[in-house]
């Protein structure tokens, strides 16, 4: 019996090149909505910094404000040498209290199966509400929150693994 089923693949050693439109459509921000800024760095199970990884960002309560944008609510961002990455994200007006800001899906050469999960930020007044943290155990939900570095500005690492790996949800 065939399957349906598609397997996933590691990205391999040279995705900048192929996924560069993405990123150079996803980089100049139009729009006039409020925006906050996510920094952070990817991390191996042992924390070196993961210099190849790559973020694909959907921001669904960003689209209407980004009609401008060549794929709005979209974002697609590689990490630096030093495993950092920034994204900068449209906020949704009203806000939309309890949400995540965005929602992540994460590739690295020799991971073989990309992960997927979200961010919440740190002032976001319905945290507390949120049906997609309540699915998490709660010493883990720190994994899933941006924490406010100042005006408009969070930091957000994410860990593949060890004591500290970010919350990765599986989608059927």
């Amino acid at each position: 019996m065939a399957s349906n089923i598609t397997t996933s693949q590691t990205i391999g050693p040279f995705p900048h090149e192929a996924w560069r439109w993405g990123v150079d459509a996803s980089n100049a921000l139009i729009s006039g909505a409020p925006t906050v800024t996510i920094s952070g760095v990817i991390r191996d199970g042992n924390g070196a910094p993961i210099s190849d990884g790559w973020i694909e960002a959907w921001l669904p309560d960003a689209v209407a404000a980004e009609s401008a944008q060549a794929i709005p609510g979209f974002r697609r961002i590689p990490s630096n040498d030093d495993g950092a990455f920034c994204i900068e994200v449209s906020l949704p007006t009203p806000a939309t209290a309890g949400k995540p800001v965005l929602f992540a899906t994460i590739f690295a050469r020799g991971l073989v199966k990309h992960q997927f999960t979200a961010v919440f930020l740190e002032d976001d007044s319905g945290l507390a509400q949120s049906e997609i943290l309540a699915q998490v155990l709660a010493d883990r939900r720190a994994t899933l929150i941006a924490r406010k570095l100042g005006d408009a500005q969070y930091h957000w690492d994410i860990w593949m693994q060890s004591d500290k790996e970010t919350v990765f949800f599986d989608y059927v």
